[in-house]
């Protein structure tokens, strides 16, 4: 088995597809969300006052992983969060990406080692024996952002799972992001840090007597001549070319995105109670990781990324041939600038620099959501859910000129 080449500019992707649990989020909108202790979580310093403003958000808009290493992976835990630095305190915002120290934590979840055996099987699956609660990028629960060279802040990689230190499964945690700018506060806010490990391969991998782990590598091997049960962990990556784990895989094997979705796209007529067949998979059907301001207007997941047989198509690149806003909002709003020229959304800045999630929110939670999480970092700067869409939250004062949605307006 092949061991993963760990490459900060491959780590950055992980994978996460829109799930989610279905319209009892709505009852819950735009209830405020408690902390751990059960406090409501609290608001930012305010922008009228404030010299800095500073806003969070995740890479994707859900990290899956397994809860159990033992047998196989499919993806490790290896959260990524951003966070863009605005000094407000001149004439015109300026991005701030020297001079602060940028710090991320969880608040109620400050250990993941003793959730998961993650660390047990980390050498056998990846080839490093990792310290407890250090992830594969060498960040832990809590820490210090790296500026990223493209006007924000990143911690790669944070390993954290969807169990709190109280034992609750919460996809939806806070993590709270302070600026400090030499050793003196300056800014705060709470962005979701979005993690599922309920892949529910059981819903077909059921044979009595042997694990759904144990199903699906022997399974594998009746079908293609491979031993992987007597190989485990396996590291399904390690053979399938991911582009989200940075895997080169084996050649003239099919990479994970299309050998996943192939296989299965026949095969999901048995689960087809549950509605969209995608959220069998990724997380699951609980999790509402498909929750923003789409769902709540009825779009879903095939919608934007067609069925599991287009996903599969040999000539569609894994992680790089996404929906795009402009594909659907371009012909609303013809002058417009939306994803920058050769970027997806996650990558894409507009409006003099400022990340498209830091004010929209990461795909698949864009505001306003239907989970009350997602919508905290907007009330807190602005008292409102949805886009944050009040100039003087990043002005000092109104600006006079109208709001033209380009990068650089």
């Amino acid at each position: 088995m092949s061991k993963l080449v760990r490459s900060p500019n491959r780590w950055w992707i992980v994978a996460g597809v829109g799930c989610w649990s279905g319209w009892l989020a709505l009852l819950i909108a735009y209830q405020p969300i408690p902390s751990a202790d059960g406090a409501p979580p609290p608001p930012a310093k305010t922008a009228a006052t404030s010299k800095y403003v500073v806003f969070g958000y995740s890479l994707l808009g859900m990290h899956c992983m397994n809860d159990d290493f033992s047998e196989m992976c499919i993806l490790p835990p290896y959260n990524t969060m951003r966070a863009q630095v605005i000094d407000r305190s001149g004439e015109e915002p300026r991005i701030v990406t020297s001079g602060v120290d940028v710090r991320y934590s969880i608040p109620g979840n400050t250990s993941s080692a003793n959730k998961t055996n993650f660390w047990t099987n980390s050498k056998a699956l990846f080839g490093v024996a990792l310290k407890p609660n250090v992830g594969l990028a060498g960040t832990s629960l809590k820490g210090s952002m790296k500026t990223t060279g493209n006007g924000d802040w990143a911690a790669l990689g944070i390993p954290i799972t969807p169990k709190d230190d109280k034992g609750k499964i919460n996809p939806f945690q806070l993590s709270k992001i302070d600026v400090y700018a030499k050793n003196a506060f300056m800014a705060t806010t709470s962005a979701v840090i979005p993690v599922s490990w309920e892949i529910n391969c059981n819903l077909c991998h059921t044979t009595p007597g042997i694990s759904v782990a144990t199903d699906i590598l022997r399974k594998h091997d009746t079908l293609h001549g491979t031993k992987l049960e007597a190989s485990k962990p396996v590291l399904c990556a390690s053979c399938h070319a991911d582009a989200a784990l940075g895997t080169n895989g084996v050649a003239g094997v099919k990479t994970m995105s299309h050998a996943m979705h192939g296989a299965h796209a026949s095969r999901m007529a048995s689960v087809a109670s549950i509605g969209n067949t995608c959220y069998a998979c990724h997380p699951g059907t609980d999790t509402n990781c498909q929750r923003d301001n789409h769902f709540s207007k009825g779009i879903v997941c095939t919608d934007c990324h067609g069925d599991m047989t287009a996903v599969a198509n040999p000539t569609r690149r894994p992680w790089v041939d996404e929906p795009t806003c402009g594909s659907c909002h371009q012909k609303r709003k013809p002058n417009f600038q939306f994803e920058e020229p050769g970027k997806l959304y996650k990558d894409s800045r507009g409006h003099g620099g400022v990340y498209c999630a830091a004010c929209h929110g990461p795909q698949h939670s864009t505001g306003p959501a239907v989970t009350a999480a997602d919508n905290v970092q907007a009330i807190q700067k602005q008292g409102h859910a949805g886009t944050i869409n009040t100039c003087t939250v990043c002005h000092k004062t109104q600006p006079k000129e109208p709001f033209f949605h380009k990068l650089d307006d």
